[in-house]
């Protein structure tokens, strides 16, 4: 039996996340707490959602120290999550000022801990998709779990298992599904009936819980609507 078989979309109704799940249409700021980005309400391309970048807090962070790994939620209050199906629209570009090596980071971070700095994520790196070069497009899509599996380390010690390629289009709205049982996740992407990337060994293990969180790297404009969690 496939994953997407047992996760059924089960009943989705807005409000705090029950047994039958819930949504989160993020038509404004209401319901996220905010960890070094700063948010609001917009309409991009003609859907509202909100738009999430670093806070100015943050930048002052990473310009005191440009080597840190500063974490950048905003977690979705009543959200607390095992295992089950997430979903959402995104859009991610590099910000006007990012470095080079910016790609637009923006994916979604789930059993979030207290600490704000240990959860597993998936994300997106948009300006990847259809870049001309074929390594860049073979790292478009990305597992990570904080803190002590980044995607360098894990971009080091077990190339390309990880991430992999995947059609995307920067600051165009993508669908992201996250499929997670146990220790088991799989990540699909703008609705493909099989998924972009599997991972059968999440790092958090098969017990873990905690808040689920929209994500950006530093560098990133980003823009969130529609989330939906099935537990």
């Amino acid at each position: 039996m496939s994953l997407r078989t047992l996760f059924a979309p089960a009943l989705l109704v807005a409000g705090a996340l029950h047994a039958q799940g819930a949504a989160f249409p993020l038509e404004s700021t209401s319901g996220l707490r905010l960890h070094n980005v700063k948010a609001e309400a917009v309409t991009h391309t003609g859907k509202r959602g909100v738009r999430v970048t670093i806070s100015d807090e943050g930048r002052r962070q990473l310009e005191a120290n440009p080597q840190a790994r500063l974490e950048q939620l905003a977690l979705v209050e009543g959200a607390n999550f095992s295992e089950g199906v997430i979903e959402v629209e995104l859009a991610g570009v590099p910000a006007a000022d990012a470095g080079v090596g910016a790609r637009g980071f923006v994916g979604i971070a789930f059993r979030v801990q207290p600490d704000m700095k240990t959860y597993d994520a998936f994300y997106i790196r948009p300006t990847n998709g259809r870049a001309e070069d074929q390594e860049r497009r073979n790292h478009a899509a990305q597992y990570i779990s904080h803190p002590d599996w980044p995607w360098d380390r894990l971009r080091r010690e077990t190339p390309s298992k990880y991430e992999s390629y995947v059609d995307l289009v920067p600051d165009q709205w993508t669908t992201l599904r996250i499929e997670v049982r146990g220790d088991h996740a799989r990540l699909y992407v703008n609705g493909a009936a099989q998924p972009t990337l599997i991972v059968n060994d999440l790092k958090m293990g098969a017990g873990a819980r905690g808040a689920v969180a929209l994500w950006i790297d530093p560098g990133t404009v980003a823009h969130f609507r529609n989330l939906r969690i099935s537990p």
